[in-house]
């Protein structure tokens, strides 16, 4: 997965009267609150950038206030940056006309909200083959896109139903299909799990991951909740007041959080959740670690995850498992006390 899909670069967003004099003469330094007090100009998004790459989750996270769903708009330019550059696909999104932002919409990107925006009045497939209805498909091929993703999101046999007869949970997966029936490149989901259940919200993160395993979307997902972000993200992008804290993958935040907002997030996660082996490994191997490499003993990947390695190094008898890479080059050594410790200490 190395090419990139979506690239934002300096990414301003004022509100306000006047917001693009307003940037042009801004004193950068000067804080959210201070802008508003000078200029009567709100910041929600300021000096962001990032990439995003092919097939990959990238989450983008942060309290209420933190910038991050008007971030995500100003991707697809329901919000209109101030400031900044979009590029998909080496196109920039930030001056393509109305006729070619309506074509990407249709054909190139899906949104699934909080509300799931269904129409009460239309079926379960009607509701699911909508955007294909809009793209002008035939309706016999409508059908056979819809009723293939109703299966994938596992609402199979409620075709007929309207969305009054569903429940919260799924009238999302409904949402959900209806996002993958046009087959479109992006996703971006602004979250879409946060009105659910505790217990229906685990098994729609479970679904969206599972069906994420199948199609390698690029995905951009939008959540408040950090627990939710590490479980769902390749990459997650943290936002306090319009800026960017950290990005980096769910185990670089959690094992190197930036400064003290970031590490208040990650405080009660459970490391082993989420560090794998090569990252909590001691480098510097014993003599009988050594000896066990040369004689072909059984090797532990870098990067299989704590939580998987527990059952097996808490109870073995082998002091000093091996850590190798993928090409079988020796690494370090992984032990009971290193587990133990990654399970009881604080992010």
């Amino acid at each position: 997965m190395s090419d990139q899909k979506i690239t934002c670069s300096n990414i301003w967003k004022l509100f306000g009267p006047d917001e693009k004099r307003i940037l042009k003469d801004l004193d950068k330094n000067l804080s959210i609150k201070e802008v508003q007090e000078q200029t009567g100009h709100v910041v929600a998004v300021k000096d962001v950038s990032f990439s995003i790459q092919k097939g990959e989750t990238f989450v983008v996270m942060g309290l209420s206030g933190s910038g991050k769903s008007t971030l995500v708009r100003c991707i697809s330019r329901l919000i209109e940056p101030t400031s900044g550059q979009v590029m998909m696909d080496n196109v920039d999104v930030t001056k393509m006309s109305g006729r070619e932002l309506l074509n990407l919409r249709r054909n190139k990107m899906s949104m699934v909200f909080q509300h799931f925006g269904l129409f009460p009045h239309r079926t379960v497939v009607e509701n699911i083959g909508y955007g294909l209805e809009v793209r002008g498909t035939r309706k016999d091929e409508r059908l056979n896109k819809s009723m293939e993703v109703l299966k994938m999101v596992g609402l199979e046999g409620w075709h007929n139903n309207y969305p009054r007869e569903l429940s919260g949970g799924m009238q999302q997966r409904v949402g959900l299909a209806r996002a993958l029936a046009v087959d479109p490149e992006i996703l971006i989901f602004d979250e879409p799990f946060s009105a659910l259940d505790p217990l229906i919200r685990r098994e729609m993160q479970d679904e969206l991951l599972n069906i994420q395993q199948k199609v390698q979307k690029t995905m951009v997902f939008i959540t408040h909740d950090f627990l939710e972000a590490i479980k769902m993200g390749d990459h997650i992008a943290i936002m306090k007041d319009g800026e960017v804290s950290q990005v980096g993958t769910p185990e670089e935040i959690v094992a190197n959080p930036k400064d003290q907002y970031v590490k208040d997030f990650c405080e009660d996660v459970p490391k082993y959740k989420v560090l794998s082996a090569g990252k909590v490994m001691r480098k510097d191997c014993c003599d009988n670690t050594k000896e066990m490499f040369k004689n072909g003993a059984d090797k532990i990947l870098d990067n299989l995850k704590i939580e998987t390695l527990i059952d097996k190094l808490v109870d073995s008898d082998k002091s000093y498992p091996v850590v190798c890479n993928e090409t079988g080059e020796l690494l370090g050594e992984i032990d009971r006390a290193i587990v133990m410790r990654s399970m009881t200490s604080k992010s």
